[in-house]
């Protein structure tokens, strides 16, 4: 049976997390939509989110400005007030979305028997107004979501498709997107998807660095193909590193939820006393940039492989009702959550910047949407807020679908793309290449442009990627691409990004600390990069 080599449909999404599945969905009723998936459907970001989406349910005692001022606080003076705004006032909406999609959220009773949802706290909210599902929202939403687009027959969805490029033309006054070549990791064959948008939901970057909380597909593929083609790229320096990660050679990249802290646990320097009050009147629930700087400070004081994060206080029916996956997953390597404290350390985790768009989506290109991490928004600014994620992700998909649908008729058919060349190419004899360069990326990326930067280390950097840029170009040129090849070649643009952006921010403002430039400048503006 011959491989269909060319797929076409009105709306092509990139990406099938909480971001892409939303957009989906929203799409379907009115238009034919592909969805590609890197791996398995449920897999990606969103499946491993433990905390929860923040939305105000409990106006009795918070406000939509309450939530605006406390993610304002947590960016650092980077945010735009008016995305946050936006963001936070239609959240509300958005939730009762996910609920009708059938989203289980915890219930609890009032004083009066009355049911209704539970919300916890998290690092820089003044108030409880996390909706979650025990430990596992994340699971619970995606989930659910994949049910619904399974269910509907004007959703196609492409399994263990790797994006390569997206597909552009140009005339005298624009630049619009036509589609993109996949990589079928099936078949091992490239195949080209036309359509009439094209939607970036591909998430973050964190597998640039050597530790990370995130799945393998976080790899900065969407943000690397945007700007390929062209599009601008807004605050990569600022990356979120989540401040703990559980330390155990058994359960690498495992994420202890901040919900955590926001129901009263310690971090605990090795000898057991409590670290935290030395740094922020705001302790425990301190933004997490703060708490990632603290960690990383008293382990290189110490030389401590690690701190501690004890809840051990608390009644152990709390802690099994409320965290029962960290609770069962501690306890299949020995640890007990209930009696002793859990080993953490920082890790890679959120990439607040990524490509410039509107409040709808839409990037420098025509017909080009991002949305959720990929994209910047103006919404997280130099430091991104617990539980704000998931929530920009189906806000923004929103957004999205209503500006796609609304011109949606008015968008011509696209004819035949140019198909993909592998004249020239031949199967590769050296993967061992890809092996070093993927290792010393993600090694130098951690040592040189971690937590805590300075101008020389940022510089040493920059060398290392050009060098990295220029082996990979040509290795690229030469051989028949695979998933680990694109990979490395989105993670080395982007670690580019990373960098120059850091390099030109003189400051230490959120996520980026550096040691040359201790100090804030009065009236910050994003790092904006044009290709």
């Amino acid at each position: 049976m011959k491989k269909k080599m060319q797929h076409q449909t009105d709306v092509i999404i990139v990406g099938s997390g909480a971001a892409g599945l939303s957009l989906a969905l929203s799409l379907a009723n009115h238009c034919q939509v592909t969805v590609i998936s890197k791996g398995d459907l449920k897999e990606g970001s969103t499946l491993y989110a433990q905390g929860g989406i923040a939305a105000v349910f409990d106006k009795k005692n918070d406000s939509i400005e309450s939530h605006v001022e406390d993610t304002l606080k947590a960016g650092g003076g980077l945010c735009d007030r008016e995305a946050v705004h936006y963001t936070a006032s239609n959240a509300k909406k958005c939730l009762k979305w996910l609920i009708e999609q059938g989203v289980p959220f915890d219930m609890e009773f009032d004083s009066k028997g009355k049911e209704r949802y539970h919300l916890t706290r998290e690092g820089g909210h003044s108030h409880r107004r996390i909706l979650h599902a025990a430990d596992a929202t994340g699971k619970a939403v995606q989930t659910t979501l994949v049910d619904r687009v399974l269910e509907h027959a004007n959703i196609t969805v492409l399994e263990q498709y790797n994006a390569i490029d997206l597909i552009t033309d140009k005339t005298a006054d624009d630049k619009r997107v036509n589609g993109l070549y996949v990589y079928n990791r099936k078949h091992n064959c490239v195949e080209s998807i036309a359509g009439k948008y094209v939607a970036l939901a591909t998430g973050g970057a964190s597998k640039v660095y050597l530790y990370t909380s995130n799945p393998d597909v976080s790899s900065g593929d969407g943000i690397a193909m945007a700007w390929r083609a062209g599009c601008k790229v807004a605050n990569m320096e600022f990356n979120q590193f989540h401040p703990t990660s559980l330390y155990h050679p058994e359960l690498q990249n495992f994420l202890i939820t901040e919900a955590m802290r926001g129901e009263g646990a310690h971090l605990k320097r090795p000898d057991g006393t409590r670290f935290m009050p030395d740094f922020d009147e705001r302790e425990e629930l301190a933004p997490r940039d703060v708490v990632a700087r603290a960690i990383d400070y008293e382990m290189k004081r110490l030389g401590a492989n690690c701190v501690y994060l004890d809840i051990s206080h608390k009644n152990k029916d709390f802690i099994i009702e409320h965290f029962p996956t960290i609770y069962a997953k501690c306890l299949s390597v020995g640890l007990d959550i209930t009696k002793e404290p859990i080993p953490v350390v920082p890790a890679a985790h959120y990439t607040c910047g990524g490509v410039m768009t509107d409040f709808n989506g839409k990037t420098d290109i025509s017909n080009l949407y991002a949305i959720g991490e990929v994209a910047y928004t103006g919404l997280h600014g130099a430091n991104r807020m617990a539980s704000n994620s998931l929530l920009e992700c189906i806000v923004f998909a929103h957004a999205a679908a209503q500006d796609i649908l609304s011109n949606i008729d008015t968008q011509p058919d696209i004819s035949a793309l140019s198909p993909w060349d592998e004249s020239k190419v031949c199967d590769s004899d050296e993967e061992v290449v890809i092996t070093h360069n993927w290792h010393e990326l993600r090694l130098f990326m951690w040592d040189y442009v971690g937590i805590v930067r300075s101008t020389k280390r940022l510089e040493r950097a920059l060398r290392r990627v050009e060098l990295l840029q220029q082996e990979i170009h040509e290795y690229y040129a030469n051989f028949r691409v695979s998933n680990n090849l694109l990979e490395l070649r989105n993670l080395v643009q982007v670690a580019e990004l990373i960098i120059r952006s850091a390099l030109a921010r003189t400051e230490s403002r959120g996520l980026h600390y550096t040691l040359d430039y201790p100090e804030q400048h009065s009236q910050p503006k994003p790092t904006i990069l044009t290709p």
